[in-house]
C-alpha cells in the first residue's frame, strides 16, 4: 500500500476542489461512453454517507449523476418483489446512480428491527450476491462502501445534532434505536459481509471517523476504480449576442424582492 498524502488540515479544501474536478472529468468519460455506474453508500448513523454524497455531488451535472435515498416503502411497495423498487433507479448509459442507504436495508435495519420474516432475511441473502452479478455482467459497474465509526464517535455526533438546530432533523427515532442496537447491528453488518462480500462486487471499508479525511479517501478510491480519460471535445466559441432595437420593459413593473442584503462590491447589472 502507498504512504498516506500528509495533509495540513487547511489544505482540505484544496484538495477536495482537485478531486471534484477529477469527478467532472470521470462524468464526462462516463457519458460520452455510454458507462453506467452504481455507487452504494452503507454504514451506521452519522457515518457521514450524507454530506460524502454532497461532495461528490457538488460540481458534477444533476442530469446525469442521481441519489437514491428512498423513504419508507408504500403499502403497494411492501407487496412487490422485494428489490422491485430499487430496480427503476438504476442508471441508463451514461449515468451515475448514487444510493443513499440501498437494498441492504433489509440485512440492517430490516433484519435487526424485525421489519422482515426470517425467511425473507434468507432470501435476500440468498438473491442479493446473484443479484448483483446480474448488475455487473450486465456492464453496470458496482461500488459498494461501508462507512465506519466507532461507539465513541457516533455518541459524539449524536450529541452534535441534538445541540444543533440545523441538523437536529436529521436525528431521527430509528437513529435512536439503531443506537440502542449497537451489538445487534455490529452482527448484522458482519453476517451481511460475509453473504455478499463477492468478488464481482466487493465491500470497501471507509474509516470515517475523520469525516473530512473520509471524504477525500473514498473519493479518491472511487476515481481508482473508474477507468475514465479526457473527452475530446471541440473548443467553445460564443456567437455573437443578437443585437436589435429593444426596450425594456420599467424597473417597477416587475415584482423584486426586498434587498435585505447587499455586497459590498455593489449590485448585480440587472441584465435580465
Amino acid at each position: 500500500m502507498d504512504e498516506p498524502i500528509r495533509l495540513p488540515r487547511g489544505d482540505y479544501e484544496t484538495e477536495l476542489e482537485r478531486l471534484q474536478v477529477e469527478l467532472v472529468r470521470m462524468q464526462e468519460w462516463i457519458v460520452a461512453t455510454g458507462h453506467r455506474l452504481v455507487v452504494v453508500f452503507e454504514g451506521r448513523d452519522t457515518a457521514g454517507k450524507g454530506g460524502t454524497i454532497k461532495r461528490i455531488l457538488d460540481r458534477l451535472n444533476p442530469r446525469t449523476c442521481h441519489v437514491v435515498a428512498l423513504g419508507t416503502p408504500t403499502e403497494r411497495e411492501r407487496t412487490q418483489w422485494y428489490f422491485q423498487r430499487y430496480i427503476p433507479h438504476l442508471p441508463a448509459a451514461g449515468e451515475i446512480a448514487l444510493f443513499d442507504r440501498s437494498w441492504y436495508n433489509r440485512a440492517g435495519v430490516e433484519r435487526v428491527m424485525g421489519f422482515c420474516t426470517q425467511e425473507e432475511y434468507e432470501d435476500f441473502m440468498r438473491t442479493c450476491p446473484q443479484l448483483e452479478r446480474a448488475f455487473v455482467r450486465s456492464g453496470i459497474q458496482l461500488v459498494k462502501y461501508w462507512l465506519s465509526i466507532s461507539d465513541e464517535e457516533q455518541e459524539r455526533r449524536f450529541q452534535a445534532r441534538i445541540e444543533d438546530p440545523a441538523k437536529r432533523w436529521k436525528l431521527s427515532p430509528m437513529d435512536l434505536e439503531a443506537r440502542a442496537r449497537w451489538v445487534d447491528y455490529a452482527e448484522a453488518k458482519d453476517e451481511m459481509f460475509a453473504f455478499t462480500d463477492i468478488k464481482e462486487a466487493p465491500w470497501y471499508v471507509v474509516d470515517a471517523e475523520d469525516k473530512k479525511q473520509a471524504r477525500l479517501n473514498l473519493i479518491a478510491h472511487l476515481l481508482s476504480l473508474v477507468p475514465y480519460q479526457d473527452v475530446d471535445r471541440p473548443p467553445v466559441v460564443l456567437p455573437p449576442r443578437q443585437e436589435r432595437a429593444y426596450q425594456r420593459p420599467p424597473v417597477d413593473s416587475q415584482t423584486w424582492i426586498p434587498e435585505r442584503y447587499q455586497l459590498t462590491k455593489g449590485k448585480s447589472s440587472n441584465g435580465g
